[in-house]
């Protein structure tokens, strides 16, 4: 078992990586200003450990990451401020969009 996924969604301009901790895929998370379910469909891609994690999102124009492991990663590569992430509980949540 890995400890995250990554998926990525490719589209004629954007190369939106989505990351999540393998533990998040199908639960649902709910905070006092929203909600949302780690849907398979959406998170589960290709097993991933944190080298890869955060290359792809090094390269990404857009980013969906949910959990403790993977805002890590994006942290670390510096794509998130740990300021701007939104919590579930305790699981993180951030989006990364490049302007």
């Amino acid at each position: 078992m890995t400890d995250m996924y990554v998926k990525i969604h490719r589209s004629s301009k954007h190369f939106m990586v989505a990351v999540c901790d393998s533990e998040l895929i199908g639960r649902h998370l709910v905070n006092e200003n929203c909600e949302i379910t780690v849907h398979a469909s959406f998170y589960k891609g290709e097993e991933a450990d944190e080298e890869t994690v955060m290359d792809l999102l090094c390269g990404a124009t857009t980013a969906n990451i949910i959990g403790k492991k993977a805002i890590e990663c994006a942290v670390q590569c510096g794509i998130v401020d740990p300021a701007s992430v939104i919590y579930f509980g305790d699981v993180p949540h951030a989006l990364y969009f490049t302007i």
